[in-house]
């Protein structure tokens, strides 16, 4: 008796081709800069955000303000478009400290 084994000749090839090294995996393009600059000053219950958009695309930046006292209402500000070589001021308070006090960013 005789065992024949027959291989399809495209399987052949196939195997052939993928032989030897693994796929190239593909390299992700690197991230275009955005977002603006902001340096935000707490002064008693008041908090100023300067932000500066140094990049040719829009930013939506928001102002967030949590206060230290448990009765004291947070505030997240209405977010502000700041686009390209634009700057632009964002103000917050509470009625007594401030416990924290950042900024947000959107595309």
């Amino acid at each position: 008796m005789a065992l024949v084994l027959v291989v399809p000749c495209d399987a052949a090839s196939h195997a052939e081709r993928t032989t030897g090294t693994a796929p190239h995996a593909r390299v992700p393009a690197p991230a275009r800069p955005f977002g603006a600059v902001c340096r935000t000053v707490v002064d008693g219950s008041h908090v100023t955000a300067d932000c500066r958009n140094p990049y040719p695309e829009t930013d939506h930046v928001g102002l967030h303000v949590e206060c230290e006292r448990w009765w004291d209402i947070d505030a997240d500000g209405v977010r502000v478009e700041a686009g390209p070589a634009q700057h632009v001021r964002l103000t917050g308070r509470c009625w007594k400290e401030v416990r924290s006090a950042w900024i947000t960013h959107q595309r």
